[in-house]
C-alpha cells in the first residue's frame, strides 16, 4: 500500500518518487499509514491518498493534489 500511495503522490506532484518519499518520511506519512491500516486496506488508493493530503496539511506539509 505505501509503495502505491508513493507512485500516486508523485504523479500527482510532478515529483521524482525518491522526493515524495522524502516527504512521506519526514512527515511521518509512514507511520501514519501503519498506524491507520485498518482502515486504509478497505478503501480505495484515492480516497486514502485524500486523507494523507489532509494529514500533510494539518502538519505543515507540502500539498499532494487529490485526483
Amino acid at each position: 500500500m505505501q509503495t502505491r500511495l508513493v507512485r500516486l503522490a508523485a504523479e500527482q506532484e510532478r515529483l521524482p518518487i525518491p522526493e515524495m518519499v522524502k516527504v512521506f518520511d519526514r512527515f511521518g506519512v509512514f507511520r501514519y499509514i501503519k498506524d491507520m491500516w485498518e482502515l486504509f486496506h478497505i478503501e480505495g488508493d484515492l480516497a486514502v491518498l485524500d486523507d494523507i493530503r489532509r494529514y500533510l496539511a494539518a502538519k505543515g506539509g507540502p500539498n499532494v493534489q487529490s485526483a
